[in-house]
């Protein structure tokens, strides 16, 4: 019995055409919650309740321009004064002194563990425990400074101290894991160098913990500029304080919230984008350092489906 060899010569690679796997389950999904959506926002925009005639007219009206001028300035400020003061408290609770762990660590534990509320208004009403803001040195009669507690404390400064120190004890946790991030042998590497700790805290520990430190930080800012809604109760003339003057005057409350959530939104929506930047920048050289936002990802991903692949161009 003779046994015949094929020697037809093989197809080429190019000819063959990889077919991708269809998911009509994530289409289907897909097109109800489009479906769900429209429903929706068809239902806000023919809604005559919403009253988006008395939102055109507050949308752009000075009074609304002020409360955002103070809602931005409080943001900037109150996160510079807790990511600086978070650095030090973080660096304090990884110190070998058992003095300044357990001092960093009361202050996380007193600003973490209560809530933000009651530590703004606490700073608001301050001049009910204390009538003069006094400094010198303690259990004398030398006094080198002293100020009535209420004009020194005004609402603004009132919401600024609360919102920063508070911040400052959720910062000093994000930079204080960011540290430990980095490998222990990068700093040993540093003094071997002859590096003081100081010198390399900032030049080889901090750059290297900013990419763990960055996203989370990220999102902290985004969530102070939205805290900064709470400092209404102390009437800091922020943006939320300067609505709720309007709606209390109109009794057009839902509209007059849908202009503040508007602007809020556009606000957030502003520190997205430097945020995803800095990710970038400290993420290169990591698995994710190039990874592209979803809303990239899934165009490209459509344009790949649709596009005829080819066993080469896949095995490149």
């Amino acid at each position: 019995m003779t046994t015949t060899l094929d020697t037809r010569p093989a197809p080429a690679e190019e000819d063959l055409t990889v077919v991708p796997v269809r998911h009509y389950g994530r289409w289907v999904a897909a097109l109800a919650a489009v479906l769900a959506l429209a429903g929706l926002v068809g239902s806000l925009a023919t809604n005559a309740n919403l009253r988006w005639d008395v939102i055109g007219d507050y949308l752009f009206a000075g009074l609304i321009f002020d409360g955002l001028v103070t809602t931005l300035w409080l943001t900037v400020a109150a996160m510079a004064l807790g990511l600086t003061l978070g650095t030090v408290i973080a660096v304090m609770r990884l110190s070998s002194n058992p003095v300044l762990y357990g001092l960093s660590s009361l202050f996380v534990w007193a600003f973490r563990g209560t809530p933000l509320l009651v530590q703004i208004i606490f700073w608001g009403y301050a001049g009910a425990l204390y009538k003069n803001v006094l400094i010198g040195i303690p259990f004398t009669d030398i006094t080198f400074f002293q100020a009535d507690t209420n004009s020194l404390l005004t609402p603004a400064v009132a919401a600024l101290l609360a919102l920063g120190l508070n911040e400052a004890a959720y910062a000093s946790e994000i930079v204080r894991a960011g540290i430990q991030s980095v490998d222990s042998g990068q700093a040993e590497a540093a003094h071997s160098l002859g590096m003081r700790p100081a010198l390399t805290m900032r030049r080889i520990v901090l750059p290297q913990a900013m990419r763990v430190i960055i996203p989370p930080m990220g999102n902290e800012t985004i969530n102070m500029l939205k805290m900064t809604a709470l400092v209404s109760v102390i009437a800091a003339h922020d943006l939320m304080s300067n609505i709720q003057e309007v709606y209390a005057q109109n009794y057009q409350v839902i509209p007059m919230l849908v202009v503040a959530s508007l602007w809020y939104l556009a606000l957030v929506s502003l520190l997205s984008i430097p945020q995803a930047w800095l990710e970038r920048r400290y993420g290169r050289g990591t698995a994710h350092g190039g990874r592209v936002s979803p809303l990239r990802r899934m165009f490209t991903g459509f344009t790949r489906a649709t596009a005829p692949t080819t066993g080469k161009e896949e095995g490149r």
